[in-house]
């Protein structure tokens, strides 16, 4: 085979939401195997991890991002199918990263757009997620969704941090694992200012709280250890029956979040209703430490393996920022393969390409 039969090439459409840059995978990944998308999950992790690697890591990408690799669905009712890569793993859900993959599907027209209101059903690996959006003259102007139901998983744990610092907490899973914790009774105003100081404290944290505390979801089995840290602001009033408040998001190795997190904005719903603080049809607005804002609204109740669990709706808007091609040259000594050679389909070849401009 000749020299170019090691070339490959991935079609991507970069969005972003609240802040938060995810990358959509919409072409030159082959078929995974597996019977469902937490199989295909298994897979790429144990056996292809150069795909999210290589995307997320220089030169091709920044360890910030998130990256939605874009599948044909399993569950017969979705339309398709996607997986989260990010610096920490692979989550089984995310309300950011829905938010733009409903978006580039939509606007790239994998799946036709229709004007006004529109709804489709994504699969992520934690279940389906039911998606409205608001569509106007071939944009996405708003979008809302209900994916994973939330459930308190235990209040008021304490540890205590290497430096001495005592921490109260609760876990609630929101499509992961949440660590929420009330800001203010540590002295944060949740600033912008604060970022670098909270992401210190977020690792610190983490690294503690890994130590002493492993927990699995009673249907989802391992889905990995406690990843996210979500610091809490005062809860105001702004309407009848419609709430804000700051926060900020612990999501990487030294990264607050520069949204105000899907999941986290459902774990802070999760805890409000436990407490009697929302009720059904009432929203809470989070607001990130840059301004930007999720609303999440109480959409009713379930049970996750016999627990009361919370249904919940997060409105937000992506916007496209690229649609791109990369070419991988599976002979650079910068990629670390992992898989990629079986895993990437698309040979490059001229035509893949834009031409160069003719000046």
């Amino acid at each position: 085979m000749g020299t170019a039969s090691r070339i490959r090439v991935i079609d991507l459409v970069d969005t972003q939401a609240g802040g938060d840059v995810s990358r959509i995978v919409l072409g030159g990944v082959g078929p995974l195997p597996g019977g469902s998308l937490m199989d295909q999950v298994r897979f790429l992790e144990r056996q292809a991890d150069g795909l999210r690697r290589l995307l997320l890591a220089e030169p091709y990408g920044d360890p910030a991002m998130s990256i939605d690799l874009v599948l044909p669905p399993i569950h017969p009712q979705a339309q398709a199918g996607y997986i989260i890569m990010e610096a920490m793993g692979y989550p089984v859900y995310s309300g950011s990263n829905t938010l733009c993959t409903a978006t580039a599907l939509l606007e790239s027209g994998r799946i036709a757009m229709q004007e006004g209101q529109q709804t489709l059903t994504l699969e992520s690996p934690a279940g389906l997620v039911h998606i409205t959006a608001e569509c106007r003259d071939g944009r996405v102007v708003a979008v809302s969704c209900e994916g994973a139901p939330a459930y308190v998983a235990g209040r008021d744990f304490s540890i205590t941090l290497a430096d001495g610092t005592p921490i109260r907490f609760d876990v609630v899973f929101s499509g992961g694992f949440y660590s929420v914790i009330q800001a203010e009774p540590l002295g944060y105003q949740l600033s912008a200012d604060e970022a670098p100081a909270l992401a210190a404290l977020g690792h610190a944290f983490i690294t503690a709280a890994r130590q002493q505390h492993t927990i699995q979801h009673p249907q989802l089995g391992d889905i990995g250890p406690l990843s996210f840290v979500h610091f809490a602001g005062p809860v105001e009033p702004i309407a009848a029956g419609q709430y804000a408040s700051r926060s900020a998001t612990y999501v990487h190795p030294g990264v607050i979040c520069r949204s105000p997190t899907g999941t986290g904005t459902s774990a802070r719903l999760a805890l409000m209703v436990a407490d009697n603080q929302l009720h059904q049809g009432e929203s809470l607005e989070t607001i990130s430490l840059r301004g930007s804002r999720f609303r999440g609204t109480v959409a009713g109740v379930t049970t996750v393996a016999g627990q009361r669990a919370l249904r919940s709706t997060i409105t937000g808007r992506a916007w496209t920022l690229a649609h791109s091609k990369i070419v991988v040259d599976l002979d650079d000594p910068l990629i670390d393969d992992q898989g990629l050679s079986r895993l990437l389909t698309e040979p490059f070849s001229g035509s893949a390409l834009t031409p160069p401009l003719r000046l």
